[in-house]
């Protein structure tokens, strides 16, 4: 059954919506959610009627999409989803989507050799196993690294919406340290991956400070239309040119880290740099020594830490002096245990 573009954008939007579980949703709290997207992906002002949304629900709980959405319904006005990990993104995909999907495949894959779209290796090589596993009902062939269990990738595409349309964001945001979500006026500017987790940069209204906001810590967000939006006082794509992670404190300058791989494992940070500022200064008997020009942060200490005894920090002295006591504390730890 074909879905037109439209529909497609309200099934979304209830999905996201029965999603949020720290919020009752009622029909009029859909209805609106459902207008509000329409009016922001469509331009269209007249929203959606009640028998509208009631047959969007009908269809999604039904088996003619493929979703059996496990819709229901609490003190007889709230709706959530019975199964609190279900979403209709997870459902399997239909005869006529996998038609469709085949035949954008065949055209992706005329570009797999151009320089210019290398980046779309990965991405087409995903979609081909995908397909495959799911018209041969069979394993797949490809195990790429993901985490089935993060939250908060449900929020990527309207996040992206959002910077590309230079909305102001209203963000209900609640960090790990903080005992309650707190709201910010957010001004989104990119969305960065680091090791499969996501995180959004941008500029909090209040203090004009810069954030880098962890997408499942983000409970919701919605766009504040009446809030002018403020252009970034920075270049944006180059903010993590000297990061290994995504910690940066903003004006914090990178630094030049030397270090001493022994030579067994002098291959790994060879075919696979640790960093794109990576240079081989020398190559010695017992191993190789290499730099890095990169911000100190909480991430390069676990990069270096996660090579334990394989690698050696020459210089500076100060992270040095760092990676050594926190090594000794570890140990300490493992000592206090066998004790």
């Amino acid at each position: 059954m074909p879905i037109n573009k439209l529909a497609l954008i309200r099934y979304k939007t209830i999905d996201n919506c029965l999603q949020n579980r720290f919020r009752k949703w009622t029909l009029d709290d859909l209805m609106e959610a459902c207008s509000d997207a329409l009016y922001e992906y469509e331009g269209i002002t007249r929203g959606i009627s009640r028998r509208t949304l009631q047959m969007d629900l009908q269809a999604m709980r039904s088996e003619k999409l493929g979703y059996n959405a496990p819709i229901v319904v609490t003190d007889k006005k709230y709706y959530s989803y019975e199964d609190k990990n279900y979403s209709i993104t997870n459902s399997p995909l239909n005869s006529q989507d996998l038609g469709t999907l085949t035949e954008v495949l065949g055209v992706l894959q005329q570009f797999k050799g151009f320089s210019y779209f290398e980046e779309l290796t990965g991405m087409v090589t995903r979609l081909e196993d995908k397909l495959y596993k799911q018209q041969h009902k069979g394993q797949s062939y490809i195990d790429f690294e993901k985490n089935e269990l993060l939250r908060g990738l449900n929020h990527i595409d309207g996040l992206h919406k959002a910077i590309i349309q230079r909305q102001t964001l209203e963000v209900v945001y609640q960090s790990f340290k903080a005992r309650e979500a707190q709201v910010l006026v957010f001004y989104p500017y990119l969305l960065k991956e680091y090791r499969n987790r996501w995180f959004l940069l941008g500029v909090s209204r209040k203090g004009k400070s810069v954030m880098i906001l962890a997408l499942d810590r983000i409970v919701q967000f919605k766009s504040v239309p009446t809030e002018k939006y403020h252009k970034p006082g920075f270049d944006v794509t180059a903010y993590f040119s000297d990061v290994i992670g995504v910690s940066k404190v903003p004006d914090q300058k990178p630094i030049n880290v030397v270090l001493k791989i022994i030579r067994e494992h002098a291959p790994y940070i060879i075919t696979k740099p640790i960093h794109p500022s990576q240079k081989i200064l020398k190559e010695e008997r017992d191993g190789t020594i290499f730099s890095l020009d990169v911000i100190w942060n909480f991430e390069l200490e676990r990069e270096i830490l996660g090579f334990g005894e394989q690698i050696k920090v020459l210089a500076p002295k100060r992270l040095a002096g760092k990676i050594i006591s926190r090594l000794k504390k570890s140990t300490m730890q493992y000592q206090e245990r066998a004790d």
